[in-house]
Protein backbone atom coordinates (compact mmCIF):
# COMPACT_ATOMS: atom_id res chain seq x y z
CA UNK A 1 0.00 0.00 0.00
CA UNK A 2 1.63 3.23 -0.97
CA UNK A 3 0.73 6.94 0.94
CA UNK A 4 1.02 9.51 -1.75
CA UNK A 5 1.41 12.64 0.13
CA UNK A 6 -0.51 15.74 -2.07
CA UNK A 7 0.70 19.36 -1.71
CA UNK A 8 -2.41 22.16 -0.46
CA UNK A 9 -4.21 23.26 -2.87
CA UNK A 10 -2.95 27.01 -3.75
CA UNK A 11 -5.16 29.79 -3.37
CA UNK A 12 -5.79 33.05 -4.74
CA UNK A 13 -4.75 34.43 -1.24
CA UNK A 14 -1.46 32.12 -1.20
CA UNK A 15 -0.36 33.03 -4.60
CA UNK A 16 -0.68 36.37 -4.05
CA UNK A 17 1.77 36.28 -1.05
CA UNK A 18 4.16 34.19 -3.28
CA UNK A 19 3.91 36.94 -5.72
CA UNK A 20 5.30 39.12 -2.68
CA UNK A 21 7.72 37.02 -1.84
CA UNK A 22 9.42 36.52 -5.40
CA UNK A 23 9.12 40.08 -5.66
CA UNK A 24 11.63 40.64 -2.42
CA UNK A 25 14.16 38.09 -4.62
CA UNK A 26 13.61 34.83 -2.04
CA UNK A 27 14.08 31.35 -4.05
CA UNK A 28 11.99 29.34 -5.24
CA UNK A 29 12.28 26.65 -3.54
CA UNK A 30 12.82 28.32 0.22
CA UNK A 31 9.08 29.64 -0.99
CA UNK A 32 7.85 25.78 -1.97
CA UNK A 33 9.37 24.73 1.48
CA UNK A 34 7.73 27.96 3.42
CA UNK A 35 3.99 26.78 1.84
CA UNK A 36 4.89 22.89 1.93
CA UNK A 37 3.96 22.81 -1.87
CA UNK A 38 5.72 21.51 -4.99
CA UNK A 39 8.27 24.34 -6.49
CA UNK A 40 6.83 23.49 -9.69
CA UNK A 41 3.46 25.56 -8.70
CA UNK A 42 5.77 28.44 -7.58
CA UNK A 43 7.30 28.35 -11.06
CA UNK A 44 3.41 28.06 -12.38
CA UNK A 45 2.59 31.49 -10.76
CA UNK A 46 6.09 33.23 -11.28
CA UNK A 47 5.26 32.90 -14.87
CA UNK A 48 1.56 33.81 -15.10
CA UNK A 49 0.76 29.99 -15.91
CA UNK A 50 -1.69 30.08 -12.70
CA UNK A 51 -3.09 32.97 -11.31
CA UNK A 52 -1.89 35.52 -13.26
CA UNK A 53 -4.62 37.60 -12.05
CA UNK A 54 -3.62 38.19 -9.16
CA UNK A 55 -1.68 40.91 -7.76
CA UNK A 56 1.33 40.35 -5.05
CA UNK A 57 0.20 40.54 -1.87
CA UNK A 58 0.72 44.49 -0.17
CA UNK A 59 1.97 44.17 3.72
CA UNK A 60 0.59 47.56 5.76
Amino acid sequence: MSTSRRSPRVTAEMAADIKRLLKQNMMQHDIAARFGINPGRVSEIKTGKKFGDIAPERRV
